[in-house]
């Protein structure tokens, strides 16, 4: 019986293949996800920024939790279109739902993302052009 069926045990050489596999879906977004590498290029700005102006440490990680956010969200994005292509090739409205949901999901953690910055960068960059 299915239920019955004891799952494998733990092993070093299954963990290091499964960050193997992560490792892999990374290098995917890097190389064919325009908007991932966008997303990574504002976060390194974002945090250069931030330690700049001399944001504090809960701040930081603030922004750094908004921008894995982010970077989650375009990373679910990816899969759900790659699932949706595979599982509908042809043009389905179902299936342009489910793109168009989960690239939603993707702006309105990148909205949010960029809220959180300008409230806690917004003062320190303002103080910083007047005088």
């Amino acid at each position: 019986m299915e239920a019955d069926r004891v799952p494998p045990a733990a092993s070093l050489g299954r963990t290091l293949r499964s960050f193997g596999y992560a490792g892999a879906g990374l290098s995917f977004l890097l190389r064919t996800q325009p908007n991932f590498r966008v997303h990574l290029a504002a976060a390194v700005s974002v945090v250069g920024t931030a330690l700049g102006v001399g944001a504090t440490a809960v701040e930081l990680a603030v922004l750094i939790l908004a921008i894995g956010l982010v970077m989650v969200s375009e990373a679910f994005n990816t899969a759900v279109e790659a699932v949706v292509d595979l599982a509908s090739p042809t043009v389905h409205p179902l299936a342009r739902i489910a793109k168009d949901v989960a690239a939603a999901g993707v702006l309105i953690a990148a909205t949010l993302a960029a809220v959180v910055g300008f409230v806690i960068l917004g003062p320190r960059l303002i103080a910083l052009v007047r005088p």
